[in-house]
């Protein structure tokens, strides 16, 4: 596909490479480049654009980057499909992938009662031994896997049997039987991907992953959902806002 027209302004004060990494970003967002598209060598798009060489390096390797293109030998600079950038906040990853525009497509894995072991008693504050539905899903964007996702609910919190948890998100359900989220504690961190865990996200098993475990409360204080959350680092991203007290 070709490249969409850039139109550069020599008389901004925005840097040129940025001016043009921003409208090919803008053409890959707009679905006017898609995964796959080639974009032309640094020397034709320079005598396209009447740019310097350097300026259109410059302004390819902000999108390399950004994880938007890519280089490879022998082929050249590609379209790649966008990371999913989320920010950490309490909402669940369907609700920010409907938000953002995306249709995620989720397969369950599996769903079934089961005993709270230590570790999930505790985070739920049960008692050892009290059922809770443990449920396993893979979301995909795009026909690419994104995030396997375990996630465990009391069983007195909500029944999920009744659920078509492939066309409803889980906190979608939470808001439709008025369980209102209010806090969670949550860590962010990082480790390798066994057998089984490499071929449901299409990866190679050691590859690293993200990894997100929370802890999900109501408006009374209550645990209601303990999440443990695996994501592919190459199409997903956390993203915070800081600030100085």
């Amino acid at each position: 596909m070709p490249l969409p027209e850039v139109v550069v302004n020599r008389s901004s004060p925005v840097p040129l490479y940025f001016q043009v990494a921003e409208q090919i970003e803008r053409a890959i967002q707009d679905a006017l480049l898609l995964p796959g598209d080639r974009i032309a060598n640094e020397v034709a798009l320079a005598d396209q654009l009447g740019l310097s060489r350097p300026t259109v390096r410059q302004a390819i390797q902000t999108l390399v980057d950004k994880g938007l293109l890519v280089r490879k030998r022998g082929v050249g600079t590609q379209v790649v499909n966008a990371p999913i950038r989320r920010t950490v906040e309490l909402t669940s990853l369907y609700d920010d992938l409907t938000r953002s525009g995306h249709r995620p497509a989720t397969k369950v894995l599996g769903l079934e009662l089961v005993d709270a072991d230590e570790a999930a008693a505790t985070r739920l504050n049960l008692p050892a031994g009290r059922q809770v539905w443990r449920l396993e899903r893979l979301r995909s964007v795009k026909g690419e896997p994104l995030a396997l996702m375990c996630n465990l609910v009391p069983e007195s919190v909500t029944n999920l049997s009744f659920l078509d948890l492939e066309a409803v998100g889980l906190y979608e359900h939470f808001r439709a039987q008025a369980i209102n989220l209010r806090v969670a504690h949550q860590v962010i961190g990082a480790r390798v991907v066994d057998n089984r865990e490499a071929k449901l996200l299409g990866i190679h098993r050691g590859d690293p992953v993200l990894t997100m475990e929370r802890t999900s409360y109501d408006d009374q204080g209550r645990a209601v959902e303990y999440g443990m959350h695996l994501y592919r680092p190459d199409r997903y991203a956390y993203e915070a806002t800081l600030v100085d007290r």
